[in-house]
This record gives structure tokens, C-alpha cells and sequence, in this order.
């Protein structure tokens, strides 16, 4: 992943793709490539690092062959590291042994191991470490001297999420679009057509744009486009929007800002995170870390270090831990870990969470960590980062860049690999019965459902955020689980819309904090596990009976449940030990929305970076 372009037409591809791929810039990204059919072969250049360097190696090869790359039919492709670290040879296009085929890959194939190992039985050699080679090689071993009924064979074999664009020296005449669980577009033009993973990378040539849906093959030429159904291979018919938006605008995504973006994004970013890794309702991570039975069986204990939201991160996963396992967990703030002379061993595994994987703090405990004898596990979105080329395992979240500063795609990410993590090492040491082991993935896999449900009302919040914009101090409460999502929402407040928050545990409302409470005092109230329940609601009142003005976020519904609020909000219903990640959407666009109306830059707050490089 990340970025894909496209092009058919009268104009030249290669600066066609070049201005497609700057403008998906903003994605992020380490490598960069195109390959163009210049009316004989498919030529490729590819490139680690910004598009400058690509854009660099590109005409300094044009002086050298004029022709190089010259044509009307290209893909390009700017990539966020998944399978294999940042280099010329991993980075896309991809092409099979004989340069007949090129392909540019959003996604994950989760199964390209065992297509693999049956492609290099058969004498094909692979060039670079990434999952996305293996779609071009199964090209040329599939053809059947008809492009489309070759795709269609191909992405038969292939499981997983991911969204393909392809060109053969066979079929010049055509640009071959694939959409699954991925998102691509085609854009219309007049004797020319696209294709992009988002809308930004052609607005400049067309506003007229199809938004191919699952399992959607689209056959595209320079004049015409057809589509067709993975399935059965009918044609099928797609609806052409006219987009009106700015580049800027549809930089967003059509969002105002890109905080509101990734809030929207976590359904995906969650379920491309965790699908890779469940079969037949089970964990499995052995692909990702080496960390034996007997390994998980000897450890003493676990720390988890982070910083800021991913701090927050890992006192969930404290909790899920020690739940699942029965192994001490203690959390750590990266920034004090290190100065506390941690007692640590080689039965002790380290968890690192980090965004960027460069936080300064965070990888200095790291680094302290590992010389005393620790096992290290980095859960991180970037591959290649100092942390994961430091750690002894990683897991890598699979949210895509996360251009604002508040963090919220990243964080359910994290959250959603702790909880493969447990469940993983609850099945090796055999600490849960299998019935419940199966009722909590089948629910984990359900979530971005129910994160769609909430995002689907993210309206109804706008009237809530108008009444906190109008207050300096507020209060967030929560109980067990509950109060580690209060310490992330009162955060999320904080660092866009500059009100003085704080979390509490309810229960130690009554040991000093109480004596802030007046009337009209705003506190939002987080209740979603059962077992505190009543706990909670007898907090509650106490806040109410000294004049607090109560919001509710609420899993569990019950008659009266009114009484003990000025306003509730009804939670979709999961399990209480995943409500985590189901509670904070609602708080996190709680505080996008009073961030806007009180007028300041919802992405970019005052004082902040988005990833720490200093200590």
C-alpha cells in the first residue's frame, strides 16, 4: 500500500502518473515507481525514497534512451512498507520474469506464502520480499491469451484485501482496475481514462469519476471501460459522480479535515490490522513474531511502554493481558521507564507501542530494555522504523498514514493488536477455554461493523460539542476499562480544542475531586462494563446531587436509565472487555466537533508534533 495511479490515453503516461502520484503525497509513503508500454516493451524505474529521487532517475535515463519512457499506457504506485523494508527492488510497479506484465498493489495477500512456494516449484524467481510480486508472476503462469479472463483466474486464488492495477505488453489496449476491500476509482476523460486509489491523483485531468465497489473488474480503454464481476463475470453497470470538490478538498477525501477522515477510516484500518491474522476463529501470529510455547510458557511478566495515546493504548492491554494470561503486566510512560531502573530479565518481554516507530522516549526505553536482557515486541504502523529494525518482533498496525496530529485510527489499531497478542498467547498456554477464546474473535471481527453504526449517527454529537465549547474545565469518568478510554478522550479534547480536561477513576471522585463539582459542571460519564455498572451509576449520582450536568455513553440499556443523565448516548453492544475500541469513536468526534467550533486547526494544534523525534 499505499498510493495507486493509472493512465490510457493520447498523452504522455509517464507525467501523467508523476502529477498523480505527487498529489498522493499526503499519504506517506517510502518508495516510489511507474511503468509505461512505450509501443514495444513495459519499461520499469522504481525508487526508494521521495518522488524527487524517482523523478531524478527517470530523465537521467531519458537522456541516455529518448524513448525509454515515452507511451500512452502506464500504472504507478507509491508505497507504505508492508511485506519487506523500503528499497528499490520492493518498491512497485512489479513485473513477472518476462516483463509481460506490470502490476501496482494496494492491500495485503494473506496467502501469498503458500502462492509462493507453488510459483517457485514451478521455476519462477522472485526479486523482492513483498506479498504484491507474487500477483505478476501468477499472471504469466495463468494466461489464457485474454487478459480479463486471466485477472479474473488470478484473483480467484488470492485472499485477503486489495485493490490491483494492471498492464500487459499482450493487451496494450487495455489498463485492468481490481477492487477488493481496497478503495480505487476510474476517472473519465475525453479520449483518455484513469485509475487512482483516491480521488486527489486525477482531479486535475477529470471531476468525472466511478467508484468501483467489491469484487469489481474493470476493463479499461482509451475510449471505453467496461466492468464486470469477479464472481460470475457479468457485466455490471456503476453510477459516474461529478466531484466538485478542490485538491484540497479531495485530498480529504471529500472531508473538512483529516482528523475527520481517519476517524472514518478505523473500520478499515482495524479490519485489514487484525483479518490477516484470524482463521477459522482463531489467532494466528507465528508469521509475524517467533516467540515460542515455551517462551510464553517461562515468562515472569510484561511491560508495556508508550507514550501519550499509545500510552493509553497499552493500559488496555494491560488489563486484557493480565485477563487473558495471568502474567503481571505493568505500563510504563517511555519518557520515565528508563530512569526507574526497571527489573527486567530474559523472561521478560517488553511490548513498544509507537505511531511512527521514532518517538524519542519510546526508543530509548527500547534500547535500555534489550540491554538488560529483555525480549522486545514493537507494535508500530511504519515498517522500517527504528523501532521495528530494533525489535526482536513486530507487529505492525495496518491503519495507513495518519496525517493529523490526534491520533485515532492508529490508536484503535494498536488496541486491536493487543488483543490479537492476547488471545494468541491465551491459545499457546491454553489459559481460556476455546468456546470463549472463539466468542471473543468472532465479536472482535464484528467491530468495524459497529464502528459504522456509530459513524453513521456522528451527527447527533454536533449538539453535545456546542455545549462542552462553551466551558474551560470538564471532568471524563470511567470505571476499570472505562476510565483507560477516559484518559484517551479527555487527551483527544485537550490537544485540538484546548479545554482543561481530566480523567478519573469514578470511584476516587469522593478523595478530594468532588470539591470542583457545582452546578452546571460538565461530566461525561463512560459505562460499559457490566460488573462496575452499578458501581458507576451510584458515582453518578453523587456527581448529579451536586449539580454536574451528566453525559452518558452507554453499552448496557435499561428502563430509568434517563434519570442519571442530561444526555445519553446508546453504544453499540459487544463484549465488555473489546468496548474500548467501540466507546472512544464517539468521544473522538466529540472532540473534532468542538474543535471546530471553536475555530482552530483540527489537524495541526498549537505546540504539537505529529511524531516526537526529540527527548
Amino acid at each position: 500500500m499505499c498510493g495507486i495511479v493509472g493512465y490510457i490515453g493520447k498523452k504522455e503516461a509517464r507525467d501523467i502518473l508523476l502529477e498523480g502520484l505527487a498529489r498522493l503525497e499526503y499519504r506517506g509513503y517510502d518508495s516510489a515507481g511507474i511503468a509505461v508500454y512505450n509501443d514495444e516493451e513495459i519499461v520499469l524505474v522504481k525508487n526508494k525514497g521521495r518522488l524527487k529521487a524517482l523523478k531524478e532517475k527517470i530523465f537521467q535515463n531519458l537522456k541516455l534512451n529518448n524513448l525509454a519512457f515515452k507511451g500512452k499506457l502506464g500504472i504507478g504506485h507509491t508505497r507504505w512498507a508492508t511485506h519487506g523494508v523500503p528499497c528499490d527492488i520492493n518498491a512497485h510497479p512489479h513485473i513477472d520474469k518476462h516483463g509481460k506484465f506490470a502490476i501496482v498493489h494496494n492491500g495485503i495477500i494473506e496467502n501469498f506464502g503458500e502462492l509462493k512456494e507453488k510459483l517457485l516449484k514451478e521455476g519462477f524467481k522472485f526479486t523482492s520480499d513483498t506479498d504484491s510480486e507474487v500477483v505478476a508472476h501468477m499472471l504469466a503462469f495463468y494466461w489464457t491469451k485474454d487478459l480479463f479472463s486471466t485477472v479474473r483466474k488470478v484473483i480467484s486464488f488470492l485472499k485477503g484485501a486489495f485493490a490491483l492495477g494492471i498492464i500487459s505488453s499482450y493487451e496494450p489496449d487495455k489498463l485492468i482496475a481490481v477492487r477488493m476491500s481496497c478503495p480505487l476509482v476510474i476517472g473519465i476523460g475525453r479520449d483518455e481514462n484513469f485509475i487512482a486509489s483516491d480521488i486527489p491523483a486525477i482531479l486535475k485531468y477529470t471531476n468525472k469519476i466511478i467508484i468501483l465497489e467489491d469484487n469489481d473488474i474493470a476493463v479499461i480503454k482509451r475510449n471505453n471501460l467496461n466492468i464486470f464481476s469477479a464472481k460470475d463475470g457479468k457485466e455490471i453497470y456503476r453510477n459516474i459522480i461529478t466531484i466538485n470538490w478542490s485538491i484540497e478538498e479531495a485530498e480529504k477525501g471529500g472531508f473538512k479535515h483529516f482528523m475527520l477522515k481517519e476517524i472514518n477510516e478505523q473500520p478499515k484500518a482495524i479490519r485489514d490490522t487484525i483479518l490477516p491474522y484470524i482463521k477459522e476463529k482463531k489467532v494466528d501470529l507465528s508469521s509475524v513474531v517467533n516467540l515460542s510455547k515455551t517462551y510464553i510458557q517461562n515468562l515472569k511478566n510484561i511491560h508495556i511502554v508508550a507514550c501519550g495515546t499509545a500510552y493509553h493504548a497499552g493500559l488496555v492491554g494491560k488489563n486484557i493481558l493480565e485477563n487473558f494470561l495471568r502474567i503481571p503486566v505493568e505500563v510504563d510512560i517511555a519518557s520515565e521507564y528508563r530512569y526507574r531502573q526497571p527489573i527486567l530479565s530474559s523472561n521478560t518481554l517488553v511490548i513498544i507501542i509507537s505511531q511512527s516507530g521514532e518517538t524519542a522516549d519510546t526508543l530509548a526505553a527500547l534500547r535500555e530494555a534489550k540491554k538488560k536482557g529483555a525480549r522486545i515486541l514493537v507494535i508500530t504502523n511504519v515498517f522500517g522504523s527504528s523501532a521495528a529494525r530494533e525489535a526482536d518482533d513486530v507487529i505492525l498496525t495496518m491503519a495507513g498514514p495518519e496525517i493529523a496530529v490526534a491520533s485515532t485510527k492508529a490508536y484503535t489499531s494498536q488496541l486491536a493488536v493487543l488483543y490479537l497478542l492476547g488471545l494468541y498467547f491465551a491459545q499457546e498456554l491454553r489459559t481460556l477455554e476455546k468456546s470463549i477464546l472463539e466468542k471473543i474473535v468472532e465479536n472482535l471481527v464484528n467491530l468495524p461493523a459497529k464502528i459504522d453504526q456509530i459513524l453513521k449517527e456522528q451527527e447527533t454529537y454536533k449538539e453535545v460539542a456546542f455545549l462542552i465549547s462553551k466551558y474551560k474545565n470538564l471532568f471524563f469518568l470511567g470505571r476499570g476499562l472505562d476510565y483507560a478510554v477516559a484518559l484517551e478522550a479527555s487527551l483527544k479534547l485537550k490537544e485540538i480544542s484546548y479545554i482543561h480536561s481530566q480523567a478519573y477513576a469514578a470511584g476516587e471522585l469522593k478523595h478530594g475531586t468532588l470539591a470542583l463539582v457545582e452546578e452546571g459542571f460538565p461530566i461525561l460519564a463512560i459505562l460499559t462494563q457490566s460488573s462496575l455498572y452499578d458501581k458507576m451509576l451510584s458515582n453518578i449520582q453523587e456527581v448529579k446531587a451536586r449539580g454536574a450536568y451528566v453525559i452518558g455513553f452507554v453499552m448496557q440499556k435499561e428502563e430509568g436509565l434517563e434519570k442519571y443523565f442530561d444526555k445519553v448516548f446508546m453504544l453499540p453492544k459487544t463484549l465488555d472487555l473489546l468496548s474500548p475500541i467501540l466507546a472512544i469513536v464517539p468521544l473522538q468526534l466529540l472532540a473534532y466537533y468542538t474543535c471546530v467550533l471553536k475555530g482552530f486547526d483540527v489537524d495541526k494544534p498549537r505546540n504539537l508534533a505529529k511524531s516526537v523525534t526529540v527527548e
